[in-house]
């Protein structure tokens, strides 16, 4: 592509992108916060950076995360491969739960050894509240048709 350096594209990506952009360190510290980040889960860059993914993640989702995150730091290797969309629950700045779907990808040093992971996140709520919605909206109905 002449005239144009992976990187300048890159940053316009990361500035622009309405889908959050997070990285980690191998520790799951935040290293790099997008706006699509801040819009998602409401903390601001400065906010975020250094702190624990367990900012965006729920409770109750925790234990299993980190034992996945240090297993895929150790192994090198993720069960989840390329392109592999996750759905999962996430946690908003105010205490909401997001429904999110993200994909990841490892970073590793010279030697093959996890540095980190970047995910790109995207806040799917609407889309799952509505699907729950039509769903139960269609229990209700065939309820009715059968009673």
């Amino acid at each position: 592509m002449a005239g144009f350096a992976r990187e300048a594209i890159g940053d316009a990506l990361l500035d622009s992108a309405g889908d959050a952009i997070v990285a980690s360190d191998a520790a799951g510290d935040i290293v790099l916060w997008n706006a699509g980040a801040e819009r998602i889960f409401g903390f601001a860059e400065e906010e975020a950076l250094g702190r624990s993914l367990d900012i965006i993640i729920p409770e109750p989702f925790r234990a299993r995360h980190w034992e996945g995150y240090r297993e895929t730091v150790a192994t090198g290797s993720s069960r989840y491969g390329a392109g592999d969309l996750l759905a999962v629950p996430g946690l908003h700045r105010d205490g909401r739960r997001l429904s999110i779907e993200f994909t990841i990808v490892l970073l590793k040093d010279a030697a093959g050894k996890v540095t980190g992971m970047v995910a790109a996140v995207r806040d799917v709520t609407a889309r799952f509240e509505e699907t729950k919605a039509l769903k139960k909206r269609l229990a209700a109905l065939e309820e009715q048709a059968a009673g």
